[in-house]
């Protein structure tokens, strides 16, 4: 059995007039079967929305999330980000984490147990595309209104069965992170009226030009290719800068990031250098004023959460650099913002998203429990080293 993917399948084209609708509105409706790695269904009750969201320039646009209730009793709302890593539709998580996928090399696959984890504890699951119909990896604050709108959508569709009046917890890991924090950031002005009771951001991408400088060679070099990817659907007027500075191999490599999934490009670049295919190299690539300019705005950090949030992250994390979430942390409790800080001695950064998952669940759970009793916060604000 096989499904077709988003860019084949009619569920995904926007409904007639959706622009009509106010953020949130469900537009579509469908059940679905979750499955891991496509193959081995996962016994649970789920729905497919779409639903009327914002992309970066304020415009309409119809966006999907995939909704997981739980056995009993419902006890929270989350909005689960996947580390999505990739501009090709066959790593949404809307097809990747469905039976008959064939999506081998997505990263949501991966993660399919922490969603499982959190049905266990109560929480209905939302889980959006955050990166939206068009692949826009990368994209400054974007991702936020997808998550924002998708945890509307879902509080809406879920009334009956009593979803509205849940408190909310948003949870991600890496690029998942990296969403996560731009809703933080994004929801006490975009959606005020979402009782969002806690964030968690397992190492999030602190500084996004800095990543892509640090992983610009070795077997990493597959992230900052699928970045720079993303950041031409993102941002059309960059693509003539890109132009400007690359040679034809990474041109060639850009469009092949189009079609792969994560891992499989992963492994097709392990042996590049970027600086043998850039012009000025990639300090020349970033110092570019054009190129420059988007980097600052998609640096997360400029406005404070509004909600307690968790950041853990490893010292040791070969992808993301712990100095990048040192600077992140620094930026939000300079503008108020009430965080926990993780700093974990051990692990690299794959192995990290498993040992960090509980202690992102008891967080979120104690969250919801200090609610529920009436208190403010529950956490450390605290260093490990």
């Amino acid at each position: 059995m096989s499904i077709r993917p988003p860019d084949e399948d009619p569920f995904y084209l926007p409904a007639p007039a959706f622009e009509a609708r106010r953020p949130g509105g469900v537009l579509a409706e469908r059940q679905v079967l979750p499955a891991a790695f496509g193959r081995v269904p996962v016994s649970v009750d789920a729905w497919q929305l779409q639903y009327r969201t914002t992309d970066l320039t304020g415009a309409p646009e119809a966006a999907t999330t995939t909704v997981l209730f739980p056995r009993g009793e419902y006890r929270g709302l989350m909005s689960f980000q996947c580390a999505i890593d990739a501009v090709t539709p066959r790593c949404a998580p809307s097809y990747a984490l469905r039976l008959g996928a064939r999506a081998a090399g997505s990263l949501a696959q991966l993660e399919l147990g922490h969603v499982v984890a959190a049905l266990r504890r109560g929480w209905v699951v939302s889980i959006p595309d955050h990166c939206g119909p068009g692949g826009r990896l990368g994209a400054a604050r974007e991702p936020g209104y997808r998550v924002l709108d998708g945890l509307r959508a879902a509080r809406r569709f879920g009334m009956d069965g009593g979803t509205f009046d849940l408190d909310i917890g948003l949870w991600g890991y890496s690029g998942g992170g990296l969403a996560t924090a731009w809703a933080a950031e994004a929801a006490a002005d975009y959606a005020p009226e979402l009782p969002i009771v806690g964030a968690v951001a397992g190492s999030p991408v602190g500084d996004p030009g800095n990543a892509l400088r640090r992983l610009s060679s070795g077997r990493f070099v597959g992230f900052p290719v699928m970045f720079i990817a993303g950041l031409r659907r993102a941002y059309p007027r960059l693509t003539h800068v890109l132009d400007e500075h690359m040679d034809d191999v990474l041109r060639a490599e850009l469009d092949v990031a189009d079609e792969r999934t994560t891992v499989s490009l992963l492994v097709r670049l392990q042996r590049m250098n970027l600086d043998d295919h850039l012009r000025d190299g990639v300090d020349g690539l970033l110092a570019d004023p054009r190129l420059a300019a988007v980097m600052d705005d998609i640096r997360p950090g400029a406005q404070a959460p509004a909600m307690p949030m968790l950041i853990q992250q490893g010292v040791r994390d070969e992808v993301i650099a712990v100095a990048d979430v040192d600077a992140l942390v620094a930026r939000y409790r300079a503008a108020g913002a009430r965080i926990d800080y993780r700093r974990l001695p051990f692990g690299t950064h794959l192995p990290l998203e498993f040992w960090t998952a509980r202690g992102a669940l008891d967080w979120l759970q104690e969250q919801r429990d200090a609610q529920a009793e009436g208190l403010r916060h529950i956490g450390r604000e605290e260093v490990r080293t």
